[in-house]
């Protein structure tokens, strides 16, 4: 399943819709009159994962009748009729990220830093605030007056379904809902100033996420999926998540002990090697550069910056 949180028009409201084929059909439509003594029906991405794995089977099950039936229900449109929103536009708290996941990206920032390489033994947590959220194909905003060093990384982005605390590892997918694209945008000069990343990493609008989220069932192994992105169509990072040093499992181990989970949680879970940071020279954004992030399996976000000040 492929769920999105959307607008229509000049309508500002978000709606919940389901992805089907080529077509976005609101929740509410889609499950109809079909589904008397299931209870209320989600209006939003956080009802609907709050609402739990009995309520995601009963969703998916009218979908497939509905795309077995080849019938297009009411409540349909297509994707260039409306607007993609991130899918769930205001987070209940931090987005939680992991820094220095990917070897050869380690191998980039220790050089740019003249440090020396070193494998981290644990996962390396840290936060960026919920105003950074920011719509698939929305700006952007850059303000030069706060930063000259806007830098890239795209992420596999997991949205936490089940509350777990201490969970093993081998139970650890079974906590996920889902998986979303997303792009820790990061200011390379505040990062380095204040000597930690949370102020570097969370601008507004510096973590571009969607298009949609795809549900754990149908994206699979998430150690198997191409990773890129492309600044003005030039290919900047192409990896795998299959180069992850901490896989998603692992990562969420380790986040779980002493620490609740619960559903709605965002985790990104580091980026490859090809950030500006990383490049001889360094390669920071500039004003009007368009930002394609890409992830196998869900989908790619466009974003371009817009400079102010």
């Amino acid at each position: 399943m492929r769920y999105t949180t959307f607008s229509i028009g000049e309508d500002a409201s978000q709606r919940l819709g389901v992805i089907l084929g080529d077509r976005v059909v609101e929740l509410r439509a889609l499950v109809g009159p079909h589904w008397k003594g299931k209870g209320p029906v989600p209006s939003n991405m956080l009802e609907l994962v709050d609402a739990g794995p009995t309520m995601w089977q009963a969703i998916a099950a009218l979908a497939g009748e509905v795309a077995s039936q080849q019938r297009q229900p009411e409540a349909s449109h297509g994707l260039d009729q409306i607007r993609l929103h991130a899918p769930i536009p205001r987070l209940r708290k931090n987005i939680v990220c992991l820094g220095l996941n990917y070897a050869i990206h380690m191998e980039e920032t220790a050089r740019a830093r003249g440090r020396e390489v070193k494998i981290p033994e644990v996962p390396v947590f840290f936060t960026k605030a919920t105003t950074t959220v920011n719509g698939p194909r929305d700006p952007i905003y850059w303000d030069r007056s706060v930063t000259g060093q806007v830098d890239y990384e795209a992420e596999l982005g997991v949205v936490i379904g089940v509350k777990g605390k201490n969970i093993p590892r081998a139970k650890a997918l079974s906590h996920v809902f889902g998986f979303t694209v997303t792009n820790d945008i990061s200011a390379r000069d505040l990062q380095m100033k204040h000597h930690q990343w949370f102020k570097g990493k969370s601008l507004d609008g510096f973590c571009p996420m969607g298009p949609w989220i795809v549900t754990a069932d149908e994206f699979g192994d998430p150690q198997s999926k191409r990773i890129s992105l492309r600044v003005n169509g030039v290919v900047k990072q192409n990896s795998t998540t299959a180069a992850m040093i901490f896989p998603v499992d692992v990562i969420l181990e380790f986040l779980s002990k002493g620490t609740t989970l619960e559903p709605g949680d965002v985790i990104c879970t580091g980026t490859p090697e090809g950030v500006g940071l990383g490049r001889t020279p360094p390669e920071y954004l500039q004003d009007g550069d368009l930002v394609e992030t890409e992830i196998e399996g869900i989908g790619v976000l466009q974003n371009r910056l817009v400079a102010s000040g």
